[in-house]
């Protein structure tokens, strides 16, 4: 009897996880698809902990890198995290919006030249989100939008799948950031061994929103070495060049005849130590990539691939995507395979350009009263 014909029931299970400083007990979710996929959610910073698939040799394989418990999570941040209420670099911690000036923490400071990075401080990263779990019947248990999509004429989740529902409030001046944001998330394992992340946004007053899902990849196995010597082919043409402090030039400039030319597959490894300006302030890569499709359309971005075959393809709609080789990820740094450490998994954010509230010839990440930020995001295993 194959996959097809069985069609197992999806589960999440619920469990302590651990507690924070404070004394407040942090929950962890665990999402299966019956066929061997188990995604492990925590409600601290909606913080993917594990994403276990089938490996080529048909045994369980767990390809997100990251802390292990809940002190090491606290002390190394981003690692599964969603990010927000901007992610990536803003420079000097400053921008104008409707002729105010605003003025936010910097917290990182790349070749010395300080930003405030993925939300300042205390981003939606180090938040304890409201999580639900939910299934196709049970909607009930989520808002009408994300009912809406489950019954729409291309549903975002169906009766197959497991669902997680994440809901944050930030409080208007939360970091220095004007206005009010209410959150929603919705992460969904499905049959096919996809992790699709649904994003739906409001603001009472105009505010930058740039969120993204910082997980680390490594399709060898957390744990099992770098992530180097995996093949990475990139849907872009075009990549954002940036200064000492990692923050954009504006410039959009062609990957042809770069060290950035992912067009075809390359090994990250092989131009990782290039003679080049740009390689020497990412300390590798740390860049953003302008999407060849239209944003606002979901298509296929990049395709990672392990040395014995395992592949992953990232779906966005939205502009862009960071590629961050990690090469500060800690030495030793304990995940719940073993230890790792340099390049010991490999970013792929979607979401849109760095410092973009800076740079008006960017794709603009203003979101205003009355709209709604509403993006997706896929990971998938496609079965060969």
């Amino acid at each position: 009897m194959d996959e097809e014909t069985l069609k197992p029931d999806p589960i999440v299970e619920v469990e302590q996880f651990g507690k924070l400083p404070d004394g407040t007990t942090v929950l962890k979710y665990t999402l299966k698809n019956g066929l061997g996929a188990e995604l492990e959610v925590l409600e601290y910073g909606g913080t993917v902990r594990r994403f276990v698939v089938p490996g080529p040799d048909g045994k369980p394989r767990n390809v997100i890198v990251g802390p292990d418990t809940m002190e090491g999570i606290l002390k190394d941040a981003y690692f599964g995290q969603l990010i927000g209420r901007v992610g990536n670099r803003i420079a000097y911690g400053r921008f104008t919006l409707d002729g105010k000036d605003y003025e936010l923490a910097t917290n990182n400071a790349p070749g010395g030249i300080p930003c405030a990075l993925h939300g300042g401080e205390v981003g939606f990263n180090a938040k304890m989100w409201k999580l639900k779990a939910f299934f196709k019947g049970t909607e009930t248990l989520v808002p009408e939008w994300a009912r809406t999509a489950a019954n729409a004429d291309s549903p975002l989740f169906g009766e197959d799948d497991a669902c997680l529902f994440l809901e944050l409030d930030s409080p208007d001046g939360d970091q220095g950031y004007p206005g009010a944001v209410h959150a929603e998330v919705i992460y969904v394992l499905t049959p096919e061994n996809t992790w699709r992340i649904i994003y739906h946004i409001t603001a009472d007053a105009p505010t930058p929103v740039n969120m993204t899902q910082h997980a680390y990849w490594n399709l060898k196995g957390c744990a099992q070495g770098d992530a180097m010597d995996h093949t990475l082919q990139v849907n872009a043409s075009r990549y954002t060049p940036v200064n000492a402090g990692l923050i954009p030039t504006g410039e959009l400039a062609p990957v042809a005849g770069t060290p950035f030319d992912f067009t075809t597959p390359h090994t990250l490894a092989e131009r990782a130590n290039a003679d080049d300006d740009q390689i020497r302030y990412g300390a590798g890569y740390d860049h953003n990539f302008v999407l060849d499709h239209p944003e606002g359309v979901l298509g296929h971005a990049a395709t990672l691939t392990s040395p014995d075959g395992l592949s992953l393809e990232v779906w966005t709609d939205q502009p862009g995507m960071q590629v961050y080789s990690g090469f500060y990820i800690p030495e030793g740094m304990q995940t719940p395979e073993g230890p790792t450490g340099p390049c010991g998994g490999v970013a792929l954010e979607t979401q849109h350009f760095a410092d973009s509230v800076n740079h008006p010839e960017f794709p603009s990440i203003i979101l205003r009263p009355g709209e709604t930020f509403r993006s997706i995001t896929e990971f998938r295993f496609p079965k060969r």
